[in-house]
């Protein structure tokens, strides 16, 4: 696997429930979608780049950066649509337009800090599994339970029962999935079967952007620099 048989694929839907045009939203003095373009631009030319969106302003935006771009069908555009659905259906468009590539990274643009290391280090860990895909994953440190009729109940845990010894738990962070293009051919989707869980807990992997509070989250870690 190598990083010139790589396509860095980044998703933005226009539409966004929770914050309006989220992926043009500011994020410390640039859009928010920004960020995750010029990381994958450390590491890939900008032709290796793709932007799949049905917003004719990110696609501007996705221009000045030079990278490449691809308008989403809007039935590929819902609110239900699964990622899944969009990478397949990219998938099989490029395939048709004879474009060289074995892999697609995905980087979502609500994910916006990713350390220098994150990239490579996946990438390593993907050869060595030999799997047909990655997702990273983070240690769940919290106690977590259910609500019901106004009763608390537990999950994960036991009332009293200490942090270091609860059951390891890991959830997905977001951060970067790999995925072998016969994989997602094959199985329809960007997550395998045998996806490789890989474990990182660097800072950004608290930092999903969804919510108001997330954006100010997040500025406050980049103005810190301290991912």
């Amino acid at each position: 696997m190598s990083l010139k048989n790589c396509i860095a694929f980044i998703p933005a839907r226009k539409n966004s429930k929770r914050i309006k045009g989220k992926n043009l939203r500011d994020l410390n003095g640039k859009p928010l979608i920004a960020h995750t373009i010029e990381y994958a631009l450390r590491y890939l030319n900008p032709e290796n780049i793709w932007v799949n969106t049905d917003d004719e302003m990110i696609i501007d935006l996705a221009k000045k950066y030079n990278v490449s771009t691809y308008k989403r069908p809007t039935r590929l555009a819902k609110d239900e649509t699964l990622t899944s659905e969009v990478i397949v259906d990219f998938t099989e468009q490029i395939i048709r337009k004879d474009i060289e590539f074995n892999h697609i990274i995905t980087l979502q643009p609500t994910n916006p800090i990713r350390s220098d290391k994150l990239l490579n280090s996946a990438i390593d860990k993907m050869i060595k599994s030999k799997r047909r895909s990655l997702m990273s994953v983070s240690i769940l440190y919290k106690k977590f339970g259910r609500i019901i009729n106004d009763q608390y109940l537990p999950m994960n845990y036991k009332i009293g029962q200490r942090h270091q010894d609860l059951e390891k738990l890991f959830y997905e962070n977001g951060l970067i999935y790999i995925s072998n293009k016969e994989a997602i051919i094959d199985e329809k989707s960007h997550i395998s079967k045998d996806v490789y869980p890989f474990i990182t807990n660097e800072i950004g992997s608290q930092i999903d952007i969804d919510y108001e509070e997330d954006l100010k989250l997040a500025e406050l870690i980049m103005k810190r620099e301290i991912y």
